[in-house]
């Protein structure tokens, strides 16, 4: 964010139809899944308006996307929390174990939201204080690089007093801005951390470790002494260490903490991947008792609980879930009933056709071709594409996809390393020069390894 930016609350909040074409920018199809998540993101914003009395009981409405793998699930939620400025975090589902199994118990999900909400919310802020605190880091900095008259008795002789040492920091100000002293060095104190490693691996049940480790570290920091030493490094490197300091000092933490956990309870965005994978059907023994457990130790944080935090205390009544699997073994209805109930909104994601991998590689602000185009440039070699050559990559990629795994759009990278993999390995040795791609080439460099079924299978 740049310096003086707004806050989440003060950003003007974006209607559904903008929200839907900011991520088509860099997702392609699956307009339903895109129609949820802008519905869901402007419900987030409608919810501040309302008056206070009513706002408690407006619960998010928590998706579900249903769709095989590479098709864009993680992509459309991870774009989705940068146009909110809202902590984000993508947690796998399969990670997490019940209470009393070791394994990472899932109220660290949260501990890590606020984390993540801390650190965004410090951006700001530093952000916010940037020009004081360049202006109090180049103070500092040219105190070292002209340091005070040591004290004298006596008259001072001509052109000693405080105007000659004011005129001389005016100079070197000057000399500063202007980057004449970037090649001169200064000796700065760079604080270290004197705080020991904690082992907690002794620790039962995994339950909690997590917020232990984070608080024994928090106090130990405070009782150890600060250590610093002195090194020398060059003007830019320290007017940019100094500028940080000054940012952070300047920095209210206790401000911070407060704004984070507001942001986090009102804002936060949790995307717990692979859902399905802790769905199954009722049994009696097996693993289904434990993916059970885990869906249950989940729901209360989705219901809504307190989960307790190095931070403070965080309700999580109004952090958006949003969950997504591909159900190939299972169904959301294989969900534990009042799992079900905390996701009301389900959206099937479309399977990727060769005419949708064509425009992944030419569409979006960021598409393959244009990737490696500009990794090539820095090379001097500037690479083009024809028509032709992408929709043969398309093709190979849809019958790759379609005799071996489904990976989705995932199936372009491997694709696109291998076909430009002699380019990529030559390039500094090419010399400035443009070198099209053409069906042909596609052709000769992928055929083999497309058709036979074992190689394409190892190899793509």
């Amino acid at each position: 964010m740049t310096p003086g930016a707004k806050g989440y609350k003060d950003a003007r909040p974006l209607v559904p139809g903008e929200i839907v074409k900011e991520l088509s920018r860099h997702i392609v199809g699956q307009h339903k899944a895109k129609r949820a998540v802008a519905i869901a993101l402007r419900n987030r914003w409608r919810r501040q308006q309302v008056p206070e009395e009513l706002r408690e009981e407006i619960a998010p409405k928590n998706i579900i996307m249903v769709g095989p793998t590479g098709v864009g699930k993680t992509e459309i939620a991870r774009r989705l929390s940068r146009l909110a400025q809202a902590p984000f975090i993508k947690v796998e589902a399969s990670k997490f174990t019940e209470v009393g199994y070791v394994g990472r118990d899932v109220e660290s999900i949260i501990r890590d939201l606020v984390e993540i909400a801390v650190h965004m919310v410090r951006m700001e802020e530093m952000d916010r204080v940037a020009g004081k605190a360049r202006a109090g880091a180049e103070e500092r900095l040219l105190d070292l690089l002209l340091p005070g008259p040591p004290a004298r008795t006596g008259e001072p002789r001509a052109g000693e007093g405080e105007p000659a040492v004011s005129e001389s920091r005016e100079r070197l100000r000057a000399m500063l801005r202007e980057g004449k002293l970037s090649d001169r060095s200064v000796e700065i104190e760079v604080r270290e951390n004197t705080i020991p490693a904690i082992d907690l691996i002794g620790v039962s049940g995994g339950g909690g470790v997590e917020g232990i480790e984070g608080n024994l570290q928090e106090m130990l920091g405070n009782l150890f002494p600060k250590k610093t030493r002195r090194k020398r490094v060059r003007v830019p490197e320290a007017i940019s260490f100094l500028e940080k300091e000054e940012a952070a000092r300047m920095v209210d933490m206790d401000q911070v903490k407060r704004m984070a956990i507001d942001r986090t309870e009102n804002a936060g965005i949790v995307f717990l991947d692979e859902i399905d994978k802790i769905a199954g059907r009722e049994s009696s023994h097996g693993p289904d008792v434990s993916r059970q457990g885990v869906q249950r130790d989940l729901l209360p944080i989705v219901e809504g609980s307190n989960v307790n935090t190095k931070h403070g205390m965080v309700r999580t009544d109004h952090i958006l879930f949003i969950a997504a699997g591909a159900f190939h073994n299972a169904k959301p209805s294989d969900l534990i009933p009042e799992m079900q109930g905390r996701f009301p909104i389900r959206v099937e994601l479309d399977s990727l056709t060769k005419e949708d991998f064509v425009r992944i590689l030419t569409e979006p602000h960021g598409a393959l071709t244009r990737q490696y185009a500009e990794l090539l440039k820095t090379e001097g070699v500037r690479l083009t594409f024809t028509p032709g050559a992408v929709e043969r990559i398309a093709e190979m990629a849809c019958e790759v996809n379609d005799r071996t795994e489904n990976i989705g759009a995932r199936r372009l990278y491997t694709i696109m390393e291998k076909l430009l993999e002699d380019l990529l390995f030559s390039a500094p040795d090419i010399g400035e020069q443009e070198i099209v791609i053409r069906k042909e080439y596609v052709d000769e460099r992928l055929s083999d390894v497309v058709r036979n079924v074992d190689m394409s299978r190892y190899i793509l």
